[in-house]
């Protein structure tokens, strides 16, 4: 089961955290990874450590952003390996504040990364799809994207954008075979968590992070393998009934936590 072999996986941000652990099972289950990476040292030690597990990988330095690069790259993986199969968008960065401490320019680089970041990447590959007869999207979200968070004015709109967008692409595509779902996860255990506790806590970092883990009726944070094995399944055949469907998995943070 969740067998990738012969899928051609192209997944922004997998130089790190999440989006790396997803490149790595991805690998491993058999699939060519191809990294689309703003940091491109992330996305090269991503793919050594596939090459090192006898895994196929390649990284591309790439700025979801501006969308003349990723069509361009996405168009290099699709003539070079003959298709795309699933694309995974965890390409994003994060913002810290509530509406009248939002400055424009912050608004404004949420959107161009987790917004219009997403639909460059879902516009590169949504011609390749179509043609081959069809693939898979997922798209990180966030539970910031469908309930409130406190201090995440910006970051919850993208999320919720996103989620949105999820949910069109998935209607307007269903007929061409093309599944599209999202992952809502709470908050994942990754290097940016940490870098976050050193710079606005230092020397309370322990304490933070205890407090943001117990923040989850489960206890803890979650892990990027844990959120990696959801997205194997959503993007593998076995998966092939679940369309149109964002996923929370939030160590009970949505239903259990009044």
């Amino acid at each position: 089961m969740f067998n990738l072999k012969s899928k051609v996986a192209a997944i922004t941000g997998g130089g790190s955290g999440i989006g790396r652990a997803i490149a790595e099972l991805f690998a491993m289950q058999g699939a060519e990874v191809s990294i689309l990476e703003l940091n491109i040292a992330g996305g090269e030690d991503t793919v050594k450590t596939i090459h090192s597990k006898g895994g196929k990988g390649k990284a591309f330095a790439c700025n979801v952003s501006d969308q003349r690069q990723v069509k361009d790259v996405l168009s290099n993986i699709a003539q070079g390996s003959g298709r795309i199969d699933i694309l995974v968008n965890c390409a994003g960065i994060s913002h810290i504040g509530k509406l009248e401490s939002t400055t424009e320019e912050d608004f404004d680089n949420i959107f161009k990364i987790n917004v219009k970041g997403v639909y460059n990447a879902m516009a590169g590959v949504i011609d390749q799809m179509k043609a081959q007869g069809g693939g898979v999207i997922l798209n990180l979200a966030s539970i910031a994207g469908s309930m409130g968070i406190a201090d995440r004015f910006a970051y919850s709109m993208s999320k919720g954008a996103l989620i949105s967008m999820t949910f069109s692409v998935a209607r307007d595509y269903i007929k061409d075979n093309i599944r599209c779902n999202c992952i809502s996860p709470a908050r994942v255990h990754t290097a940016f968590v940490d870098g976050f506790l050193a710079k606005n806590y230092p020397g309370q970092e322990k304490v933070m992070f205890d407090k943001l883990s117990k923040a989850q009726p489960i206890g803890r944070m979650g892990k990027p393998e844990e959120i990696a094995a959801l997205a194997l399944y959503l993007c593998s055949d076995e998966a092939g009934f679940v369309t149109g469907t964002d996923y929370p998995i939030d160590g009970g943070f949505i239903k259990l936590n009044n």
